[in-house]
């Protein structure tokens, strides 16, 4: 006789269904755990191995293979050729008052927040912002956590040195009044920056082989200033004063200008006026003294004795033809001598008139 299978029981049952289950899942873990092992890593970054907690390797771009956890732990950073930004929000106002109390912001405590001291007494904010790039990766993981307080820390302390180094017309670099041009502004600005950076650097690099080196090189230092509102507004009324001071000598200088064309043409015209009419008068007094000049040159070389003779009877024959009558007295004799002046001619009636019966 064939035996008969034996019918598992349901506790069996259950026992190889839970054997299978825990065996499928316990497969499934293992192949999750080999493929964790994998890393992908982009072109801009690249990837720090630490093993058992300490950085053994770094990896640039890439597939990358490391033991998976707890054996190995990937940290992905960024690349060396990427830039990264930092904003120094210590030295904004609007944070340093969050750290005030009620009664510090209303007092003189929270007035100075956020300003920096010039070299000429003045008050300035910076807004800066640090650009850096990683140069050892293994120090910037280290020190992650701490980079953008220590960047803090190196801004502020860069920006109180070279505030109090310059006046505030040299940080503002934003009043023409006193600039000469727009290259030497864009020469003041550069200079702010790159003191700025220089001192930054100079800071990290006594950092450089110790314990605290964040592994990073300082790139460049954007910095924008600012003015608080009230002497904005003062400095805004003194630069709208000085542009209508401007404006108003540049028109007194055009009017000016044109008075004096105007002037300088009436004086032309008077003096060419007063040439003419010297030129004519010259012209006359030449013509009534020719006779006199005549004499006087006669007389001196003595070549005609009769001239003034001459000249008397002209004159006086002129003279006595306009007059009516003349009379001369002889003082010693008491005749008189009476010339009749030249008889008035009376008109005569014409011939046909009278023919005619005209009136005589």
């Amino acid at each position: 006789m064939k035996k008969q299978p034996s019918v598992a029981s349901p506790w069996g049952q259950s026992y190889r269904i839970a054997f299978f289950s825990l065996y499928g899942a316990t497969l499934l873990a293992a192949l999750a755990w080999v493929f964790s092992s994998f890393h992908q890593i982009t072109p801009d970054t690249q990837a720090v191995v630490f093993r058992f907690g300490k950085p053994v390797n770094v990896e640039s771009s890439g597939m990358l293979f490391a033991w998976p956890k707890p054996v190995d732990r990937v940290e992905i950073i960024p690349g060396p050729a990427r830039i990264l930004q930092h904003d120094v929000l210590p030295l904004q106002r609007s944070e340093q008052q969050k750290l005030l109390s009620a009664d510090q912001r209303s007092s003189d405590a929270g007035a100075g927040a956020g300003y920096l001291l010039t070299g000429d007494s003045g008050v300035v904010q910076l807004n800066m912002q640090v650009f850096y790039r990683i140069h050892s990766p293994l120090r910037y993981v280290l020190q992650r956590s701490h980079i953008d307080p220590l960047l803090d820390r190196l801004a502020q302390h860069a920006a109180t040195l070279v505030a109090a180094g310059r006046d505030l017309d040299t940080i503002l670099v934003a009043r023409p009044e006193t600039l000469q041009n727009d290259s030497h502004a864009a020469q003041e600005r550069s200079r702010l920056r790159s003191d700025l950076k220089q001192q930054i650097a100079h800071d990290l690099a006594l950092l450089k082989g110790s314990d605290n080196d964040p592994g990073i090189t300082i790139e460049r230092v954007d910095v924008a200033s600012s003015l608080p509102d009230n002497a904005v507004d003062a400095f805004n009324a003194v630069l709208t004063a000085s542009q209508r001071a401007e404006q108003n000598i540049a028109q007194a200088q055009n009017e000016a200008t044109l008075q004096l064309q105007k002037s300088q043409q009436q004086a032309d015209r008077l003096i060419q006026q007063a040439q003419a009419s010297s030129s004519e008068m010259h012209a006359k007094a030449e013509v009534a003294t020719q006779t006199i000049t005549k004499l006087a040159q006669v007389r001196a070389t003595g070549s005609d004795a009769g001239m003034l003779q001459r000249i008397w009877r002209e004159k006086i024959s002129a003279v006595l033809s306009h007059a009516g009558q003349v009379i001369t007295v002889n003082p010693d004799d008491d005749s008189k001598l009476i010339l009749p002046g030249p008889t008035p001619q009376v008109e005569q009636p014409s011939s046909s008139s009278q023919w005619y019966g005209g009136i005589p």
